[in-house]
């Protein structure tokens, strides 16, 4: 007969706990150009970037025209890249997406 002996089996021990990690938001960021109205770039925020009132959209096309860019608007990726493409599309200078 075999003599066997027995060695115990560990087994993992499974955590209840859940790691949430958040998706990284992304920055639209608009860039001075020499060929869009103070008018237009204000019209274009108001009108693709929710909850834009008329004096935000002020303030950063002045930062636009001053400062050279301004970011526009911060959030989830799949939201950033619409408003960018919609800027885009209605004439102004995008820089790419970049994460926050």
């Amino acid at each position: 007969m075999f003599a066997m002996t027995a060695s115990p089996v560990l087994t993992p021990q499974k955590s209840s706990a859940t790691v949430r990690q958040s998706y990284p938001n992304y920055k639209v960021i608009v860039l001075n150009d020499d060929f869009n109205t103070f008018e237009h770039v204000a019209r274009c925020l108001m009108k693709y970037i929710p909850a834009m009132g008329q004096d935000q959209a002020w303030e950063l096309t002045n930062q636009i025209h001053f400062e050279g860019q301004a970011i526009v608007w911060t959030g989830p990726q799949e939201q950033a890249e619409l408003y960018h493409q919609q800027l885009g599309r209605a004439g102004l200078t995008m820089a790419p997406l970049e994460k926050a």
